[in-house]
Order: C-alpha cells, then sequence, then structure tokens
C-alpha cells in the first residue's frame, strides 16, 4: 500500500492560510470539486470521490484516529463510470455518508496542501506528506509540523477522524 503523513485541523480565516500556501508553493492553488461517497466497512475507510461525472477514485485507507499527525496507508483505484460504481457498492455495502467539497490544491514540497471548503462543515487544512521510498513516518511528521508552523497553524484544532465521521 502507499503511505503518507496526514493532519487536518479547523481553519477559520482561510484567507490568510491561502495566502501563505500560494507563497509556500510559488503558484496559484488548482480548485477541486469533490464529492466523497462513504461506504459501510468492517475496517478502515472505503471512498468513491467523484471528480467530474467520467472520473472518479475508488479510495480505501487506514490510518488512526488521532488528533495531529499521523500515518495513512491508501490503495486508489480509479473509474470511467462513477455514478456506476457508486450505485454497485451502495447497493453491496451501504453508504455512512457523502461529503461534498471545495478543495484548492497546493503542492509545498513533497506535501499536498488542501484548503478544504465541506458542506455543511466549515473550513479546514489537510496536510498530505507523500512519503518517499525509504523515507520514516517521523520525517513525514516532521515536515508535517513544521509546515502547520509556516502556515500559521501551529496551534489550531485538529480533526481526529474523517470529514465522514463529523457529519455522520
Amino acid at each position: 500500500m502507499n503511505s503518507n503523513i496526514e493532519v487536518k485541523v479547523a481553519s477559520p480565516d482561510m484567507a490568510a492560510v491561502a495566502e501563505k500556501a500560494r507563497r509556500l508553493s510559488g503558484s496559484a492553488a488548482q480548485v477541486l470539486h469533490q464529492e466523497d461517497t462513504f461506504f459501510t466497512v468492517p475496517s478502515g475507510r472505503l471512498k468513491l470521490r467523484k471528480l467530474s461525472p467520467t472520473l472518479g477514485e475508488l479510495i480505501y485507507y487506514e490510518r488512526p484516529d488521532v488528533p495531529g499527525p499521523k500515518q495513512s496507508h491508501y490503495l486508489i483505484a480509479r473509474t470511467a463510470e462513477p455514478e456506476a460504481m457508486v450505485a454497485a457498492l451502495a447497493a453491496a455495502l451501504g453508504v455512512v455518508c457523502v461529503v461534498r467539497k471545495t478543495r484548492l490544491l497546493h503542492i509545498v514540497g513533497q506535501t499536498r496542501v488542501h484548503l478544504d471548503t465541506v458542506d455543511r462543515l466549515g473550513t479546514f487544512v489537510e496536510l498530505e506528506v507523500v512519503l518517499r521510498p525509504g523515507q520514516s513516518a517521523g520525517e513525514g511528521m516532521a515536515i508535517a509540523r513544521e509546515l502547520l508552523g509556516q502556515l500559521g497553524l501551529a496551534d489550531a484544532r485538529h480533526i481526529s477522524g474523517a470529514y465522514a465521521d463529523l457529519l455522520a
């Protein structure tokens, strides 16, 4: 499985964070509209992320629900028929909830900086430090903590789980 370090925090002042992320990345954000349908599974989390009518990603991941930076292990499979995939998985497994968000994506070094506006929840910043081969989880966690500081979020309220948990 692939691995990264993730950390998610609440962000009441998204404009200030967005400007810092733009400066750190050296470019404007990519705007993504995502709809994540979470399914009932015995362990980990399974979601179908609809990116467009003809592009989706089935994502399975395992990650502890603890505050602060944590290691996540994941698998991603793409589909050209996201609606059909959602229908099949919903029928087989059941749906936990659907999360809709607008995500501003910046890349800072090996980190994906997500500035998320989540329907019915508010604004959050999520960092995903994509670990390189041979790179330790500790190194990734140090990168995440340093970047939180650079974004002015060192003291922000940490979110333990997924947006689906907050909505469920």
